[in-house]
């Protein structure tokens, strides 16, 4: 499975459940001369759609006639399935459970069971002839599903046009924006020195990067810790946070995504990922500036 997403050009619509709520989307991904190509679009009518090519995303927003460019990790794709690999095996229990067709296809259904209370757990149907992933759940603690992802119809092809990496909405007259962090540093500013030191067991940090997001007051450092499957973003806001009583610790779940706000070393850091409520919160108390002495257990 982790092979055929990251390696065939597919073209496919799909929905996603969340919270009660059903969106439907096409997603188009290509490989060609080692340069990936991912294009996903929403069909619900707000128009909203994301290109990458390589490590360049751009987000068209038509709701608010924008469209942001930003940077973002090649290897990060747009619709997020789960890697499997030996270190994910320590902290999963990975188990095929069974045969069953889904859209006229011979799917292995394959369970995905946490060992700990740091994450959530899977179920997968993986088409037997394309290794392709057609349905993906996430499932909480007590086996309640919390997000759904179902293709309807689903193309290999060994050919993608580049036309097909162009936005159908019309951008006349949009504001084009550039997300790019180094242009808002201010002459002589300090390279990035966030990190964690103790963290879930599997868990590990795979993007640092700063990012200008909206809405916020200047540039943040942005951390990714993910153990393959679960994934959680780290925002630390680099202006200091006014002085006076830091603010008490805001917690917040939407769905499948947990989120948990606190002031550390007086930057605002905040913690957002598809896991259960402890994980952001231990991981966004363990952030530091390096050299700073981490937080106990």
């Amino acid at each position: 499975m982790d092979h055929a997403l990251t390696t065939r050009n597919y073209d496919g619509t799909f929905s996603r459940w969340q919270g009660g709520r059903v969106e439907m989307l096409r997603i188009i991904h290509r490989v060609q001369d080692g340069t990936v190509s991912e294009r996903l679009a929403s069909l619900d009518g707000s128009g909203r759609e994301f290109i990458r090519t390589g490590a360049s995303l751009a987000c068209y927003l038509p709701d608010r006639r924008t469209v942001l460019v930003e940077e973002r990790p090649p290897e990060e794709p747009l619709v997020g399935f789960p890697t499997v690999n030996d270190q994910t095996a320590s902290f999963y229990d990975i188990r095929e459970v069974g045969h069953t067709r889904l859209n006229r296809r011979v799917t292995h259904v394959i369970t995905v069971s946490p060992k700990d209370e740091y994450r959530y757990g899977y179920r997968l149907w993986i088409d037997d002839t394309t290794a392709m992933p057609l349905k993906s759940q996430l499932a909480d603690a007590h086996g309640q599903v919390m997000e759904q992802i179902v293709f309807a119809n689903l193309t290999l092809s060994s050919r993608i046009p580049d036309t097909a990496f162009r936005p159908e909405i019309s951008t006349a007259g949009f504001q084009w924006l550039r997300n790019d962090a180094a242009a808002h540093l201010p002459p002589g500013a300090p390279p990035l020195a966030w990190s964690a030191a103790n963290l879930p067991p599997g868990f590990h940090m795979t993007v640092r990067s700063a990012q200008v997001l909206p809405g916020t007051a200047g540039p943040v450092d942005h951390l990714v810790f993910t153990d393959g499957f679960a994934s959680v973003s780290v925002f630390v806001q680099r202006e200091p946070a006014p002085s006076g009583p830091a603010p008490a610790p805001e917690s917040a779940t939407v769905g499948s995504s947990s989120a948990f706000s606190t002031v550390v070393d007086g930057h605002k850091i905040t913690a957002v990922g598809e896991v259960p409520p402890a994980t952001v919160r231990f991981i966004a108390s363990q952030v530091k500036a390096q050299g700073a002495p981490a937080a106990s257990r």
